[in-house]
């Protein structure tokens, strides 16, 4: 839009310009000979000025959506800068938490080290597996177990060294 105002802006300076040079009412224009007299003078220059305003109404008009554009682009680019921002600034504070667990967790006794509570042991359910011996657990029907190993005081017995 600014570019075609620019044109016609032009367009009319030129007329301006060709009006301004030439000392008689006649004029050759791309071959064409004009010649006018005062009316045809004075509808002449109102279209020179018709033309010329509508360019710089153009120009304008394309300057302020341009204006308006850049604005709108600047508004989202430190929209999204601050969100990012504060994203930044949230996960540093996410990493700082986590670093202040993992420092409390260290210095706190591990799991294993301490005697477990009696609420926590009545809740726990022991696997079959766990709670049976081995040689009190009935095979799974269609598998015969074929470890003949034994758990002994002191050791692991295998009934086929004897």
């Amino acid at each position: 839009m600014i570019l075609l105002g620019l044109l016609l802006v032009l367009l009319a300076g030129g007329a301006i310009a060709l009006v301004a040079a030439e000392e008689t009412s006649r004029y050759i224009l791309f071959g064409y000979t004009f010649e006018f007299n005062s009316f045809g003078m004075f509808i002449a220059g109102a279209v020179t000025t018709a033309v010329l305003l509508l360019g710089i109404a153009m120009i304008s008009s394309g300057s302020r959506r341009s204006a308006k554009r850049r604005r709108q682009k600047r508004v989202a680019s430190a929209e999204a800068s601050s969100r990012v921002a504060r994203l930044e600034e949230e996960k540093r504070e996410l990493e700082r938490k986590l670093q202040d667990e993992h420092e409390h967790a260290a210095t706190r006794e591990p799991e294993h080290a301490r005697e477990p509570d009696m609420r926590e042991t009545q809740n726990l359910r022991v696997p079959e597996q766990v709670r049976r011996p081995e040689h009190a657990r009935e095979p799974e029907p269609g598998h015969e177990s074929e470890s003949t190993d034994r758990l002994v005081a002191g050791g692991v017995e295998n009934p086929r060294r004897r």
